[in-house]
């Protein structure tokens, strides 16, 4: 059951793995040695009379023996997981670097909880496949054929029985194997389903309490833990049944070899030591075997996760990293949309269609329009989270799928509708928009965007330690901690996504005041549906269905009596 993507993950940790196999191989050959010093030890008590003086160099070396394998299973052991450590940790990474290249858009589109067992779940079940799974069929394949070696030239005999009763075990495995991989499977999509499925109702626990439906949820996550109990079970009895069916064969081979063994130890023509030798070696030949067995299971897990992570893995970025190689970096940006054009997915209606507009340095441009325009597509496109299908962005005259995107959004401030605040001081939170800033520039930039009085009535000031999502404060103060972040980066662009939406009339009034500082002398998109925002824009766009409808100043749409007109009178609950 050889993965090639895995077998190419595996190339650089290979020198642990070809260790971890050859000490292993090195116990095989003292077990053969053992073997024979036990069989020689044994033949000169029972046949010889030998006193203790006279074996005593035997047992030396039988005990030397047991030591070295002790300590050769344990530096295997060791290279073993440490090859699949480094694997583990390189394919994490990796996997966090693609899901973090693939943007908030890909995020978006998956389960949060699915990723998250993909990541953490997923990767760990790759240990037992390359630290036991994968060395165990290397070594199941070998070490039988080098006890062999041994056995043949003492007693042909017992070579072919065992050389005719090893393969069933491989075959039964891989018969039992067929049944078990299926069921592998539906453990792992039962385990991923739970997960995402959990971490859903821990996110909207509120709703479910406020609708009264957290106790159906609550059934609802017993069937599904139910579900994934029974398909654990049923996966634990084909292993129980596969361990059983391997036991059995490798007994009953046993027992065949010793059968033959002693009826000619009976009819003397085989020696007492031969046959003891023998008779030791049999259990050696199984050993790999059954332990390749009772490892199957693991590299089912490991099979199954590799599937799903290597799905990611494969998901094609918007663009490839090494075609972006621009670092536009300038004071003043003049960003051109030419012609842009923005489908999702593939058979979707287009969500931006021919989309035409110049922001020139230190202009501010709102775009407004009603649910489902496009608005936020734009400032998405802008940021680089997506490409569009057909149209050119354009910064100082250079396309922007060409720049580097790490640069590009060094010299971008953004202030989101919902901004996400980590776990973590309030400090560090505001030190996202500059990592190095020290205390009185964080203090400073929260100053400018009226958080500073209430951060100082907290407990803990500055160091008061949010919860997950910024857990502890209100909208109107996460919304203000977001510009403190955009104050402290200081970049020339700033982009704003409904940023005063689902505010209390103070906190509104708080962060109005916030952004007209926040604005000065920078070039700016704003995206808003509370269109009191937008008025002191130099321009207004306005979209419907993809659109640009019209665009002019505040007064030139008003006199234009079209849908920006109309938008005006249902905000203010105008009827026309």
């Amino acid at each position: 059951m050889f993965d090639k993507r895995l077998m190419r993950e595996s190339k650089p940790v290979w020198k642990f793995l070809i260790l971890s196999i050859a000490l292993s191989i090195g116990i095989a050959l003292l077990a053969v040695a053992q073997a024979w010093f036990f069989s020689r030890v044994a033949a000169m008590v029972f046949l010889e009379g030998a006193m203790l003086k006279d074996t005593w160099n035997s047992l030396g070396m039988i005990l030397l023996i047991i030591g070295l394998r002790a300590v050769l299973q344990w530096a295997s052991e060791i290279s073993a997981f440490e090859a699949a450590s480094l694997i583990k940790l390189n394919l994490r990474g990796e996997l966090l670097k693609h899901i973090v290249s693939l943007g908030p858009i890909y995020a978006r589109g998956e389960r949060a909880g699915e990723l998250i067992t993909t990541v953490t779940e997923g990767i760990d079940s790759l240990e037992d496949y390359f630290a036991k799974y994968l060395p165990q069929l290397l070594l199941a394949a070998g070490i039988p054929l080098l006890i062999l070696v041994f056995v043949f030239p003492r007693d042909w005999k017992s070579g072919l029985i065992l050389l005719a009763t090893g393969p069933l075990i491989p075959i039964f495995m891989i018969l039992i194997g067929k049944l078990a991989e299926k069921k592998s499977l539906q453990q792992w999509q039962n385990l991923s389903w739970m997960s995402a499925h959990f971490l859903d109702v821990l996110k909207g626990l509120p709703t479910l309490k406020v609708f009264g439906r957290s106790k159906d949820q609550t059934r609802v996550i017993q069937k599904v833990s139910d579900s994934f109990r029974k398909s654990t079970l049923s996966v634990l009895r084909v292993a129980f049944l596969s361990a059983l069916m391997l036991e059995f064969l490798a007994t009953i081979s046993t027992a065949l070899v010793a059968v033959t063994i002693g009826l000619r130890l009976v009819n003397g023509t085989l020696t007492f030591s031969a046959g003891l030798f023998l008779l030791l070696l049999a259990p050696e030949f199984y050993t790999p075997l059954r332990t390749l067995g009772l490892n199957f299971h693991a590299g089912l897990s490991g099979k199954n996760a590799a599937e799903r992570i290597f799905e990611i893995l494969d998901y094609p970025l918007q663009t490839e990293p090494g075609l972006r190689t621009n670092p536009i970096i300038a004071s003043n940006h003049s960003i051109t949309f030419r012609n842009v054009n923005l489908v999702y997915q593939t058979g979707e209606p287009s969500a931006l269609k021919d989309i035409n507009f110049t922001l020139t340095p230190g202009e501010q441009i709102a775009l407004v329009g009603p649910s489902g325009a496009g608005k936020t597509s734009v400032a998405q496109l802008l940021l680089g989270f997506i490409n569009p299908a057909s149209g050119e962005i354009e910064v100082n005259g250079a396309d922007l799928k060409t720049m580097n995107l790490e640069t590009w959004r060094e010299q971008i401030a953004y202030v989101p509708q919902n901004p996400h605040l980590f776990a973590g001081t309030i400090a560090d939170n505001i030190r996202f928009g500059r990592p190095a800033a020290t205390l009185a520039e964080v203090k400073r930039a929260a100053e400018e965007a009226s958080a500073h009085d209430f951060i100082m009535k907290l407990p803990d000031g500055y160091e008061t330690y949010l919860g997950e999502e910024g857990a502890g404060l209100s909208g109107g103060q996460a919304q203000r901690i977001a510009l403190a972040r955009a104050f402290l980066k200081d970049a020339p662009i700033l982009i704003l996504d409904e940023a005063t939406s689902n505010l209390d009339l103070e906190s509104e009034s708080l962060i109005q005041e916030a952004l007209k500082r926040l604005l000065r002398g920078r070039t700016a998109l704003i995206v808003a549906h509370r269109l009191d925002t937008v008025f002191q824009a130099q321009r207004i766009l306005v979209l419907d269905q993809g659109q640009i409808l019209e665009e002019g100043t505040h007064e030139d749409l008003l006199k234009g009596r079209g849908l920006y007109l109309r938008l005006l009178q249902q905000y203010r609950g105008e009827t026309g």
